[in-house]
C-alpha cells in the first residue's frame, strides 16, 4: 500500500489531517501508515505547536521518539520523553506541543475502545493516570505496534498485539472497582442500535427499550465500557461517515445530511471539536491518492 507523508505549518488534528507538503529537517511533517481494522497509526514531527485542545472517542497511545512532547491534560501540563509511554483515554482533551526549541518527533496508535473491550470480554476500560507510564510491559506492547509504522499490518499480527496491548495496560492500570449490576451485553446492545441508525435521530429512552436497562443504568455502563457517552458515540461514527462521504465528493453540505446531522453548521461544530480543524481545511489535506481509492 501507499503511505502518506504530508507536512504542515501550524496545527493539525489528532488524527494527522493536515496540509500537504514536502518533508524537510526544519519542517513539521507526518507519516500515516495505512488505515486498517480500527485503529490508525502516524508518525510525526513538530517543531513547535503540534495541534489545538481537542478530544475523540479512541485511545491515544505511543511513544516519544526525540525531544520532548509537552501537552495539557486533566488539568495539567505533562511532558513525555523518549523511553516512555503517552496513553490518552478516550474523551479526554488534550493539545501538543515541543517542550523545547529542538521540537519533538513521536509515533502514535489510536484504538477504537470496542477492539479492547474484545479482549478484555466487558471490564472497565483501563485508564493510565496522567497519562504517562514507564512499565516495560506497556512499552513492549506498544512498540509491537508502531516498530513497522513503513508498512500495514498482517490481520493476525494486529489482532495479536491488540490482546497484547490491552491487558498491558489493564495490568498497568490497576483493577478497577466494577459496579456489580454493570451490564456488558446491555451496553453492546445500545452500541448495535446506534449503528444501524446513523441516520436518524436516537432517544435514551430508545436506547434503552433495545437493551433492556433503564435509561441512567445505562448511561453509566456504556460509559464504564465504551469511554464515551452514547450521544457523543453516535457524533462521532456520524463524522466518520461524514468524512467518507466527502472523500467521495460529496458536497459538505449534502454530507452532513446524508450522515445524520442537522445541517453543515452542526456538522461543523462537531468536527472542529473532534479533529482541531473544519471539514473543508480537512478535506483540502487529503492527498489525492486517497480520495481515487474512496472513490
Amino acid at each position: 500500500m501507499q503511505q502518506r507523508k504530508t507536512a504542515v505549518g501550524g496545527k493539525a488534528d489528532a488524527h494527522a489531517d493536515v496540509i500537504a507538503g514536502v518533508k524537510s529537517p526544519r519542517q513539521d511533517w507526518i507519516h500515516r501508515a495505512p488505515a486498517q481494522g480500527g485503529i490508525e497509526r502516524i508518525e510525526a514531527f513538530f517543531q513547535h505547536t503540534g495541534y489545538a485542545l481537542h478530544r475523540h472517542d479512541t485511545y491515544a497511545i505511543g511513544y516519544t521518539v526525540a525531544g520532548v512532547q509537552s501537552f495539557h491534560y486533566r488539568r495539567s501540563v505533562r511532558n513525555s520523553l523518549p523511553g516512555g509511554v503517552m496513553v490518552l483515554h478516550p474523551d479526554e482533551p488534550h493539545d501538543g506541543q515541543a517542550g523545547t526549541e529542538e521540537g519533538f518527533s513521536y509515533r502514535m496508535i489510536y484504538v477504537e475502545p470496542a477492539l479492547f473491550q474484545a479482549a478484555l470480554g466487558g471490564k472497565p476500560l483501563p485508564f493510565i493516570e496522567g497519562g504517562l507510564s514507564n512499565d516495560p510491559r506497556l512499552a513492549a506492547a506498544t512498540q509491537a505496534l508502531l516498530h513497522s509504522i513503513d508498512r500495514a499490518l498482517d490481520p493476525l499480527e494486529q489482532d495479536d498485539a491488540l490482546f497484547d496491548l490491552a491487558h498491558a495496560l489493564d495490568a498497568v492500570s490497576g483493577a478497577r472497582p466494577l459496579r456489580a449490576s454493570a451490564d456488558f451485553g446491555a451496553a453492546q446492545t445500545a452500541r448495535d442500535f446506534l449503528h444501524a441508525s446513523l441516520d436518524q435521530p436516537v432517544t435514551l429512552d430508545e436506547l434503552a427499550a433495545a437493551s433492556g436497562r433503564d435509561r441512567w443504568s445505562l448511561s453509566r455502563d456504556f460509559r464504564a465500557f465504551f469511554g464515551t457517552s452514547p450521544h457523543r458515540y453516535l457524533t462521532m461514527r456520524r463524522l466518520d461517515a461524514a468524512r467518507q462521504s466527502m472523500l467521495g465528493g460529496m458536497a459538505l453540505v449534502d454530507a452532513a445530511a446524508a450522515a445524520g446531522f442537522a445541517d453543515q453548521s452542526h456538522m461543523t461544530r462537531h468536527f472542529v471539536a473532534a479533529f482541531g480543524v473544519t471539514p473543508s481545511r480537512w478535506l483540502r489535506t487529503v492527498d489525492t491518492t486517497v480520495r481515487s481509492k474512496v472513490r
